[in-house]
């Protein structure tokens, strides 16, 4: 399968795709493609989306924007870099709609290979080099091992013996953000995640520290 969803990927890379005949695996991976296109509600951002998740999936390379931009438009880079960009940044769909589009398609392919055993509660440090990304400051980073600079999301999966899926995730506000209303309301309210209060100790990555909490569904 993940050969087939490279080869669907590189159909869609310019220049590419001349007498492509996709196969049956190939095919439903454009499906998948169209169902997460169909949650964001809004015709244009379809190809942006296409090509953003081309640029993630294809083998090989950096996945930040740039070499992404140059490897599925060679000859018109620069277009395809603000293309990608626009479509990141702005956001402006439900992140709910999307997972749930995702859910549909990704549990039943799951659960035909045995019944979903766990709970994983986990996190994902990204390190930082500035100050005005939401939710960045010096804390513990899984990514580099020490207290850094960074931002953390938290995340909610499900797994069984043969894959694991992402259920809902949220960027972890610290307190020097949570009690900061001012600096809060410098960044656009969609980019905050939903709970902004904080108390002693409430830190929801305690469970990640002590490893990650894995437990069966219904328990």
């Amino acid at each position: 399968m993940q050969k087939a969803v490279r080869a669907a990927c590189c159909s869609h890379v310019e220049g590419m795709n001349e007498h492509f005949l996709p196969t049956e695996d190939e095919a439903a991976f454009e499906a998948y493609l169209d169902t997460l296109a169909a949650a964001l509600h809004h015709r244009s951002r379809k190809q942006p989306l296409r090509d953003y998740c081309t640029g993630l999936l294809l083998p090989e390379g950096r996945k930040s924007m740039e070499p992404m931009a140059a490897r599925l438009a060679p000859a018109r880079t620069r277009t395809m870099h603000k293309t990608l960009l626009n479509f990141v940044s702005e956001g402006a769909w439900s992140d709910e709609a999307v997972l749930a589009a995702m859910r549909s398609q990704v549990l039943p392919a799951m659960q035909a290979h045995g019944p979903l055993r766990f709970w994983i509660v986990d996190e994902s440090g990204m390190p930082k080099k500035g100050k005005h990304s939401v939710g960045v400051a010096r804390q513990y980073c899984g990514e580099v091992g020490k207290v850094d600079n960074c931002q953390v999301l938290v995340s909610l999966s499900v797994a069984n013996e043969a894959a694991c899926l992402p259920l809902a995730a949220q960027l972890y506000l610290p307190e020097a953000w949570a009690v900061d209303e001012e600096r809060r309301s410098k960044v656009p309210r969609r980019r905050l995640p939903e709970q902004t209060s904080t108390r002693p100790g409430a830190d929801p990555r305690r469970a990640r520290r002590g490893g990650a909490a894995r437990r069966r569904p219904g328990r």
